[in-house]
């Protein structure tokens, strides 16, 4: 480890990791002795205290790096949501050391933002953020997020839309021939549109009455029960080859959408104001207006956070009843000693 001169030009000279670097500091004897000591510092301290200093990252790199992991380990939907997010963020931060980029930045961005787009959008943009900066810290490139003390906007409740008994079987009624199956396995399982239109025969179990669906949305492999009326309807239908699809059109193709067939089923049926992802609403509406609960219908709909079942617990009142109904405090004060009445 040395300082030298070379043609009027001071350098350093030192190995790290059994790798030998030079580096050209300028004219100045002096820099380049504190250049030197600045670099055995660092030397020390990796050695001996296992400290690193953190690499300077630009914010688009980190992006880069970011959209390669999410594409490895999410599932296809939620990387594209991603990337939306992140080509908003870097219109705004593209340019700066991800370093640099503090708390208050942010802040900035989320209140600029919040002029722009509803609060879920926003929210859906600070946590990439803030998720970003925490694989920065995992990856070596930041030594803490500072980004993690920035807080979402509180959101409106979710919209819950979902059809009685009645309109279930007017729905059905007025469903085509190859909706007719989709709707019905909608209904009985809580399974995303995606997730229905890409099913395939290899999916389902019908010894055991199961069906295994390994693309969710949370890149998870989750089972599902078939019960009587489902496995009805998969029995009427014609199975193809195992990796098949299992809705398909007549030339054997897997529909990509039926959004079609389903407007016209709901404008034949006289139901207003109901998307397909409705029918999802309706599977779990159902089961909490029948008693089931609210942990049994976050598995079956394979929330990972308890908040997002919990906007279908005001449907049933029933288990809060039995709850209070077991104190039965004060009922008999006849019998009651006067002192504890």
């Amino acid at each position: 480890m040395r300082t030298y001169q070379r043609k009027g030009v001071w350098y350093i000279d030192y190995s790290f990791n059994g790798r030998r670097v030079r580096r050209r500091i300028g004219t100045s004897k002096k820099m380049a002795e504190l250049a030197l000591n600045e670099v055995e510092l660092r030397i020390v301290k990796a050695q001996h205290l296992g400290i690193v200093e953190p690499e300077k990252l630009l914010f688009e790199k980190l992006c880069e790096k970011y959209l390669d992991f999410a594409k490895a380990n999410k599932a296809v939907k939620s990387y594209e949501r991603d990337r939306f997010s992140v080509t908003r963020l870097s219109k705004t931060f593209a340019g700066r050391l991800i370093a640099e980029i503090k708390a208050e930045d942010l802040e900035r961005y989320k209140t600029m933002r919040r002029e722009e787009v509803a609060p879920a959008t926003a929210n859906r943009e600070l946590s990439i953020m803030k998720h970003m900066f925490n694989k920065a810290v995992q990856w070596g490139y930041l030594r803490e997020n500072q980004l993690r003390t920035v807080s979402k906007f509180k959101e409106p409740p979710g919209r819950v839309r979902y059809l009685n008994d009645e309109e279930i079987v007017r729905l059905l009624g007025c469903c085509s021939p190859h909706i007719r199956p989709i709707v019905i396995m909608a209904l009985n399982t809580g399974m995303r549109k995606g997730e229905i239109l890409d099913l395939r025969w290899a999916d389902i179990d019908l010894r055991n009455k199961v069906i295994m669906i390994k693309r969710t949305k949370n890149n998870e492999i989750k089972i599902l029960p078939v019960n009587d009326r489902l496995f009805d309807t998969l029995m009427s239908l014609e199975p193809g080859m195992p990796a098949s699809h299992v809705f398909t059109n007549q030339n054997g193709k897997p529909f990509t959408d039926v959004k079609k067939g389903f407007v016209a089923a709901l404008r034949r049926a006289a139901i207003d104001q109901f998307r397909f992802h409705d029918l999802r609403h309706t599977f779990a509406s159902r089961l909490v207006m029948a008693g089931v609960d609210i942990r049994t219908v976050q598995e079956l709909l394979g929330h990972k956070d308890i908040k997002m079942t919990m906007r279908y617990s005001h449907l049933s009142s029933a288990h809060l009843k039995e709850a209070v109904k077991k104190l039965e405090i004060g009922t008999n004060l006849a019998q009651m000693p006067e002192n504890a009445r």
